[in-house]
């Protein structure tokens, strides 16, 4: 009788730990797909960022070319102004 017992004992812990690996496993995959998941999204994330981060600074190039044209429109004006015949940049 103490044989049988300890059979279903043995046989019922066995049970017990296959199903805590099973869950164990379930969980690890959940939390790898999760993590992909949050990996991609952080991916696009990034890939959005440095296109608008391209653009800020097409637009920042542009407007420091501007910004010195006007610049030298504006110191021409003011040499024709003054009458100065001096050359740009010598001050």
């Amino acid at each position: 009788m103490e044989s049988t017992n300890r059979w279903r004992l043995q046989r019922q812990v066995s049970v017990s730990v296959f199903f805590q690996l099973i869950t164990l496993a379930a969980l690890i995959v959940t939390s790898w797909v999760n993590l992909q998941r949050q990996l991609d999204l952080v991916s696009h994330d990034v890939k959005q960022l440095l296109t608008a981060q391209e653009k800020l600074c097409d637009k920042l190039e542009t407007l420091q070319e501007r910004t010195i044209a006007h610049e030298y429109r504006l110191q021409t004006i003011e040499q024709k102004r003054s009458g100065a015949s001096r050359p740009m940049g010598c001050e």
